[in-house]
């Protein structure tokens, strides 16, 4: 299991307690092998992909204890321990933990992101372990996952309450966003031809018409049987096609992933989860409430003045 960032401030510390200048990649393999991670949990990435989880525990373990005044920045990603770090190892703590850290003044201000105006204002705020297990940056990046998560079905179950009609023009707003089609217009007359063969209608490729995909849309609320997936294939075989996509509102059995891969021909399967999460992907039927920004040093700059 990755260690959270409160568990790797004392292994970090200790690491220190040389009292030499160490770069974060000396931390990062030392403490990677002491506390046994394997290469799977060195390589997890949060849920953004952006960063592995321990190497952004670990920035976050070393942030906290710098802003207690542990630990000092030396240069671009280097640091060391200070006295007050020292001092702190001398009573054989435990561990280091929030509570601990909120004893220095410094990390108070830096946590309440406010200046106080002397140290009788200096004070623990309340749940502060609130978030003990988790970074700040893992905080907001799982909270969005969950906000996403639930618009998904937000929007799916809007999706189901549509007319057939609108669905098919939702589809083609949606492929359109994706880059096929052409035009809009070439696209608003290619669809919406409802049981033509088992096709429900035809799109380019792209905006040049190299190539035809053709469309079949079903607001179903069932699992999509195999058989439909073969009147499809065989509907593709009588417009000599090689490519389909097949869009539901439900979902897939095991069977029909199975035979789209045995078929010669190059099918797409797009069920309701997928549908909704391309949707928000692609701002189809969706507006931008508010955006948030995550900014971090760029070291580059201040790379002269370290």
């Amino acid at each position: 299991m990755i260690p959270t960032y409160e568990e790797i401030m004392l292994p970090l510390l200790k690491f220190l307690s040389d009292g030499n200048e160490h770069s974060l990649q000396e931390a990062h393999d030392y403490l990677a092998d002491q506390l046994g991670l394997t290469e799977h949990e060195r390589r997890e990435l949060l849920p953004s992909g952006q960063q592995p989880i321990f190497r952004n525990r670990l920035g976050w373990a070393r942030t906290y204890m710098n802003k207690a005044g542990l630990l000092d920045s030396t240069k671009r990603a280097h640091f060391r321990i200070t006295e007050r770090g020292l001092q702190l190892l001398n009573e054989q703590p435990k561990e280091i933990s929030s509570e601990i850290l909120f004893r220095y003044p410094e990390f108070v201000e830096f946590r309440l992101m406010r200046k106080p105006k002397d140290d009788s204002e200096v004070s623990i705020p309340e749940n502060k372990d609130s978030e003990r297990n988790v970074t700040p940056e893992e905080t907001l990046e799982y909270a969005f996952q969950k906000l996403h998560s639930e618009l998904a079905r937000e929007v799916l179950d809007t999706v189901k309450k549509a007319t057939p009609a609108f669905f098919e023009r939702l589809v083609v707003d949606l492929l359109i966003r994706m880059g096929y089609g052409g035009s809009r217009k070439d696209a608003g007359e290619a669809l919406g031809r409802s049981g033509d063969g088992g096709i429900d209608g035809i799109i380019k490729e792209d905006k040049l018409g190299l190539d035809t995909i053709y469309i079949q849309a079903k607001k179903w609320e069932n699992s999509v049987p195999v058989k439909e997936i073969r009147d499809f294939t065989g509907a593709l075989a009588s417009k000599k096609a090689r490519k389909g996509i097949f869009i539901t509102t439900s979902s897939f059995p095991p069977s029909v992933y199975e035979f789209v891969t045995q078929v010669e021909y190059k099918i797409i399967l797009i069920d309701g989860e997928q549908l909704a999460y391309y949707m928000i992907e692609n701002n189809v039927g969706l507006s931008v409430v508010n955006e948030y920004k995550i900014k971090k040093i760029d070291t580059d700059y201040f790379e002269e003045g370290l």
